[in-house]
């Protein structure tokens, strides 16, 4: 059988877990998703050995260690994972909720209610968390799901696809709801983009290349995810140790995760005083700095920066800096080279914390808060299936509501329409 026979074998089975998911009551999809994090326990061991051919591959082939970081998988990391699926469980059901509803002059009854959008597609780089993350919510959602994750954690989400089928098997959830995509080539990854009729949605999890590659080439509908670089502003009326504490959250808390700070403008007015401290800290950290001229001049080890340093997503202990001589120029810098993610400003000044919050127009804007905390977990929703940066359907942390469509139900008695 051809790659793409196999392929069309698997989505075909999707379609019809999807069909016999979609009406499934809470009880049962919990009840499963339950199976599935003890099950994840369980297996640990298991699933430890498989990354850890992952891992030795991915460090004979060189992958930096920030990457690395994202692929291990410890047996401390799968009880976390485990833990967001319960979390996932306990969060309310969105299927069927009526999102609005009305009486029609004619009587008619009018609701509008949350329904599955059916097979979703998830294509992502090496980070073997989001098999997990994003089937159980997917099957919370009432979703079947195709996961097609990256060749170098290909062994990893083998164990953890293979765990949580045998999970399902003894639920009321069909095994075939979550599948792996065959193959590793690239090939297998255009039939996933191609196969519209077969899979609903597509949702692209990685960097540029791979989130590029998917919405140019793929004929699914997809949800566009972006990548992070997010800026953090430091006005002029900022405290500076409440922004020294922001900004090193902010890109060293974990530098591999899209929701790093990539970037921060400084308010010249505040420049003598922040920058001199921002550079020994960000030192002490590991940090490389890369400045532009007015950066430089407060620090011999600054980096030159150039035009591809503001458009980076380094995903690395590096950052860029630049003194803005006002809160307009941060805003025209963040707009320009920005990735429409998650940008912060660190003020006390209202009116300041007010026009950025409004001129900024990225996914999540933070007002003296670190941008880490742009994240499906943290902002209540449980385990994230990504960010969304674009603009249609669901923007920001994507949860279990933005996994839903709806449907209008019409009740009537006998209406004719004149």
């Amino acid at each position: 059988m051809s790659e793409r026979d196999e392929f069309l074998r698997v989505a075909g089975r999707a379609a019809e877990a999807a069909a016999e998911l979609a009406p499934l009551p809470r009880a049962a999809k919990d009840a499963a998703l339950h199976r599935i994090a003890d099950a994840l326990v369980d297996a640990a061991p298991e699933i430890v050995k498989a990354n850890e051919t992952d891992v030795a591959r991915a460090r004979e082939n060189g992958i930096s260690d920030y990457m690395i970081d994202r692929l291990s998988l410890t047996e401390q990391r799968i009880a976390a994972i485990a833990e967001a699926v319960r979390k996932v469980a306990a969060l309310p059901d969105p299927v069927g909720e009526t999102v609005r509803g009305t009486v029609l002059p004619n009587g008619l009854e009018l609701r509008q209610v949350r329904v599955p959008l059916g097979v979703v597609g998830i294509i992502y780089e090496g980070r073997p968390n989001v098999t997990v993350d994003a089937a159980a919510l997917c099957l919370k959602s009432g979703n079947a799901v195709l996961l097609r994750g990256s060749s170098s954690a290909y062994d990893s989400n083998t164990a953890l696809v293979r765990v949580m089928q045998g999970a399902l098997a003894g639920s009321e959830v069909p095994a075939d709801a979550v599948q792996l995509v065959p193959g590793t080539s690239r090939e297998s990854a255009k039939h996933l983009m191609r196969a519209r009729g077969l899979v609903d949605v597509l949702i692209p999890r990685g960097g540029a290349s791979l989130i590029n590659s998917v919405v140019e080439e793929s004929t699914v509908p997809v949800i566009e995810t972006g990548v992070g670089n997010c800026a953090v502003y430091v006005d002029a009326d900022a405290d500076v140790d409440t922004a020294l504490d922001v900004l090193l959250n902010a890109k060293t808390q974990r530098p591999s995760v899209c929701n790093a700070a990539e970037t921060f403008l400084v308010h010249a007015d505040i420049a003598d005083t922040f920058v001199p401290r921002a550079l020994a800290a960000l030192k002490d950290a590991g940090v490389t700095v890369h400045g532009d001229e007015r950066i430089r001049s407060y620090g011999e080890d600054v980096v030159e920066a150039t035009e591809e340093d503001w458009n980076a997503e380094y995903l690395s202990l590096d950052i860029a800096a630049r003194v803005v001589d006002s809160l307009d120029e941060a805003v025209a810098h963040i707009r320009r080279h920005g990735s429409g993610h998650t940008d912060a400003i660190v003020t006390t000044s209202q009116p300041a914390a007010k026009r950025f919050v409004a001129l900024v127009d990225s996914a999540a804007v933070m007002v003296n808060a670190s941008t880490r905390f742009t994240d499906g977990e943290e902002f209540g929703f449980g385990a994230e299936i990504g960010i969304s940066t674009q603009k249609l359907h669901a923007r920001g942390p994507m949860g279990l509501p933005e996994l839903t469509s709806t449907k209008y139900v019409v009740t009537g008695e006998g209406h004719l329409r004149g």
